[in-house]
């Protein structure tokens, strides 16, 4: 028997775990695409069950997931299942759209008999059926090393830059500030784009989830500080950081960060800081009740939803930030 040749069309499947919804419905709308319908749920012991409740075989998937929250080993977990689940139903990709990688800071030994969770959880997403991943601002560049297999590295830098140029703040009173060294290559990026000063903070760690400020480089008299970073979770860090500007005759300190945990007591901290404002993206969810006051929330769904159509078209991401 003889059987036609017939062409295989191409299909995006979008799909979102329980973590960050909306900002998958964002993107759904972005891409004039449906929300696909999938079924999570518990066991009673507490495991994660998921089935899609469409067929996705040849499809090309992409599962939108927020590796945070009060549970980031629940999320983690159901970002693989769900990925399981696509791989066993014949996907024909499987792309995981990550907007907070969970376990970044645990990138390297800073000390021995240390693991490297970064790189468990890139092994893991290889093993659970991962063609591609698509993130953003990882806490280090070089996680993306860790894996095999393509990563598209997004940045929400140029939506920050664009959100303080409409300040019509006058570039010379203005300074971007990194919290540590280790954010210096990315104040500079920050700097060029604002043209306007930098300055360098040195931050030690006496103990675990605790920083002390025990230097400043650079002049901040008289200057609207920008504080940029790619995540705040207590907020510790960042209220100290405040301090020690205003302490250095700073005329006004904002903060900006991709990935806003808030983790404990950082809204109070926050609340009660000498920061003028914090801005944050929807890369992780911020309560409604919160995004008032010091907070302010920006949407990534255009920055993923291009991500996603070209990589599902080929076209080429780095031309995002041209």
């Amino acid at each position: 028997m003889a059987y036609e040749n017939t062409p295989i069309t191409k299909r995006l499947a979008l799909f979102t775990g329980s973590v960050n919804p909306s900002l998958a419905q964002e993107i759904a709308e972005e891409l004039e695409v449906p929300l696909g319908n999938v079924r999570l749920e518990k066991f009673a012991n507490g495991e994660i069950y998921a089935r899609y409740q469409e067929s996705v075989r040849g499809a090309d998937v992409f599962i939108v997931q927020s590796v945070a929250g009060p549970s980031i080993n629940d999320a983690l977990m159901e970002l693989l299942i769900m990925m399981d689940a696509a791989k066993r139903a014949s996907a024909r990709s499987i792309s995981a759209v990550i907007t907070h990688y969970g376990y970044a800071r645990q990138e390297r030994k800073a000390a021995p008999r240390e693991p490297i969770t970064a790189k468990l959880v890139a092994d893991l997403l290889s093993v659970a059926g991962a063609d591609n991943v698509i993130t953003i601002d990882l806490h280090q560049d070089a996680i993306q090393g860790f894996f095999d297999l393509p990563v598209n590295h997004m940045t929400a830098m140029p939506i920050f830059v664009e959100y303080y140029k409409q300040k019509g703040w006058n570039p010379e009173e203005v300074c971007v500030v990194s919290p540590d060294v280790g954010r210096a290559k990315a104040a500079k990026k920050f700097q060029t784009m604002l043209d306007c000063d930098i300055a360098i903070m040195h931050k030690d760690r006496p103990r675990h989830n605790q920083s002390e400020i025990t230097a400043l480089i650079g002049d901040v008299k008289d200057k609207i500080c920008i504080i940029n970073d790619d995540m705040i979770d207590t907020a510790g860090s960042l209220v100290a950081a405040a301090d020690t500007l205003r302490n250095r005759g700073a005329r006004e300190v904002y903060a900006c960060a991709t990935h806003g945990l808030f983790s404990g007591p950082a809204y109070e901290r926050i609340e009660n800081s000498q920061i003028k404002e914090v801005v944050v993206t929807n890369a992780v969810p911020v309560p409604l009740d919160r995004q008032n006051g010091k907070i302010k929330v920006l949407s990534l769904a255009p920055l993923f939803a291009e991500t996603i159509r070209n990589v599902y078209e080929c076209g080429s991401v780095s031309a995002l930030f041209s």
